[in-house]
């Protein structure tokens, strides 16, 4: 669909309206039922295959002289009901954090569905610098105080559609551990909306566990140093390549609507650090490219920003 607007000569505030809407809009799908029940099936295999490579990380960590310890733990399950129930509680070794499921709001019936888990990150571990600790423990307090915040109105404004007979609301949040390293622990809230069609944004909540403080992406450089544009430049280029290779894939680069193209990130743009502590920067649906894009990351290599790394 391609919208043409005549006779614009200078923006004000009406016409930028006008046109975050219509970017809004602007070649949105309309997702389905069957469509839907993808994403959440999609969305349930991203955890489990979180999972593995969480234990096959922590497993590395293993020391080699655990090997013993662990092998023992191997057997009792198989002498002892009790033990074996026992085990169950024990956090795998060396995990400092992990996420358990705070509240699991679920809804379904033919014209309204709502699949909430909330996630709650917890301090399993200690820490020998306690200054570090209690910086961790406050600061995953804050995640979990924002994140029951965000899912408390997502509930909320479900709820009171209800009860104005809405015609159709589908709400689906779930969570996914993407990083687990001895430096850096990532979490994603990922939130869908649909009424119609469909909309997801994601919340990236990343703490730096040498210091116990939530990452922002200007702490991962030295001081001063600029790089907003080497990251805006690189994605640009990524997104080029991208629709070289793809006709069916289409980002905002050179379009003929001016303020829909983008220039460039900024200090609060969405990121994480991923296994390889690369720079991985995160948009929502809608945000740098047409809705059926989807969410969209781009990885930043690393030898983009080698000199400007801390």
């Amino acid at each position: 669909m391609i919208y043409n607007f005549p006779g614009i000569v200078e923006k004000n505030s009406q016409v930028e309206k006008e046109l975050q809407l219509l970017k809004k809009e602007y070649q949105k799908p309309q997702m389905s039922k069957e469509q839907l029940e993808k994403l959440r099936a999609k969305m349930e295999e991203a955890k489990r295959t979180d999972k593995k490579e969480r234990k096959k990380v922590q497993m590395r960590k293993v020391a080699a002289t655990a090997a013993a310890f662990v092998a023992a733990f191997m057997i009792l399950p198989n002498t002892s009901a009790t033990i074996a129930n026992a085990m169950e509680q024990i956090p795998i070794i060396g995990q400092l954090v992990e996420v358990v499921t705070f509240r699991d709001y679920k809804y379904d019936e033919e014209r309204n569905m709502a699949d909430i888990e909330v996630p709650e990150i917890k301090v399993e571990g200690q820490i020998e610098n306690s200054e570090v600790q209690d910086k961790l423990e406050r600061t995953t307090e804050e995640i979990n105080a924002e994140i029951q915040k965000i899912t408390d109105e997502l509930i909320k404004q479900f709820e009171a559609n209800l009860q104005e007979e809405m015609n159709y609301q589908d709400i689906v949040v779930k969570s996914e551990v993407l990083t687990t390293t001895q430096d850096y622990f990532t979490l994603k809230l990922i939130c869908y909306q649909g009424a119609g069609s469909g909309y997801q944004w994601n919340y990236y909540y990343t703490i730096d566990l040498n210091t116990g403080e939530r990452l922002k992406l200007k702490d991962i450089f030295v001081d001063g140093a600029d790089y907003i544009t080497p990251i805006s430049e690189n994605i640009k280029e990524q997104m080029q390549a991208q629709m070289d290779a793809d006709e069916n894939v289409y980002y905002w680069l050179h379009d003929e609507i001016e303020e829909w193209n983008f220039k460039s990130i900024t200090e609060e743009t969405s990121f994480y650090l991923n296994e390889k502590g690369n720079v991985v920067i995160g948009f929502d649906e809608g945000e740098v490219a047409p809705m059926y894009m989807g969410a969209v990351e781009f990885e930043i290599p690393a030898e983009v920003l080698s000199d400007i790394r801390k």
